[in-house]
């Protein structure tokens, strides 16, 4: 257990208890109360509006009464880890020491699960602050395969993550994110290449490449997060975890022909493939 009054520090105690320290620190990142309405109105607009950048979303704020400048705008953007997603040129480059990989799934055909996984990290407003978002999702059946909550966008919440589907679910052809610092990381690529796994990177602001975890961000958003404050982190874990579970194995789908991500997974997954 985590002793806040121990001479080490809680990050070295995390640390040797093999904790992140996101999941220990159970503080939202700290904003003010007029930052955190104009996020909750930034995030629904991008919901709405991928495509929108800072300039159009200043735009869209202002027909809803709401004036505030577009750095402002670009700053909280960047804070909340979204941007607007349409095709461009790819000329940006990795941080320092990071490989960016090929997009793999370009015409490919998935049809059966563990064939694509697929991870992504959304901002999660809360009653006071905010906290991130990451799920591993299988591309055939939609299921949420494993997920974590973090105040951080270090690795250690994403690893977490890939590890436990890793343990749970054996492991996909392919495993696809987008091309941020927070997926190229060596650390973070590591895992999967231990696991003997081809790994895939989108385009830069190209949410189609990864359709399916936006699909579940506009989901639980709108579904969960949006009808809920959460005052505080473990209330958010606790929703969250509600809600998936509900997404999961009972929230039915039209492009799964009505079935649940659970029942299109273990239905279609050959026996000798299911774990114990």
């Amino acid at each position: 257990m985590i002793d806040r009054e121990h001479k080490l520090s809680v990050a070295r105690q995390a640390k040797l208890l093999g904790f992140s320290r996101g999941s220990v620190y159970y503080l939202p990142r700290p904003v003010s109360n007029g930052d955190l309405a104009l996020m909750r109105r930034i995030d629904g607009l991008h919901l709405d509006y991928p495509f929108a950048g800072s300039r159009m979303l200043q735009g869209l704020l202002r027909g809803k009464g709401l004036e505030t400048g577009r750095l402002h705008v670009a700053t909280l953007m960047k804070k909340m880890g979204i941007e607007a997603i349409y095709r461009r040129p790819n000329t940006s480059k990795p941080a320092p020491g990071h490989k960016v990989y090929p997009y793999l799934l370009r015409k490919f055909a998935v049809t059966r699960p563990n064939q694509v996984w697929a991870m992504d990290i959304s901002y999660i407003p809360m009653a006071r602050g905010f906290v991130y978002l990451c799920a591993v999702v299988d591309w055939f059946s939609r299921k949420v395969l494993s997920w974590r909550l973090s105040i951080t966008m270090e690795a250690d919440f994403r690893i977490e993550a890939v590890e436990e589907a890793l343990a749970h679910y054996g492991k996909p052809d392919i495993f696809n994110t987008d091309q941020g610092s927070q997926f190229t990381s060596i650390d973070f690529t590591a895992v999967l290449k231990k696991a003997g796994i081809a790994i895939s990177m989108d385009g830069k602001g190209s949410w189609r490449d990864n359709v399916f975890v936006e699909q579940l961000w506009r989901s639980i958003k709108y579904e969960e997060v949006y009808l809920h404050a959460y005052k505080t982190v473990s209330e958010a874990r606790a929703g969250i975890g509600r809600y998936l579970t509900f997404y999961n194995t009972r929230r039915p789908h039209s492009s799964l022909d009505r079935q649940t991500p659970v029942q299109a997974y273990f239905n279609t997954l050959k026996p000798m493939n299911v774990p114990a």
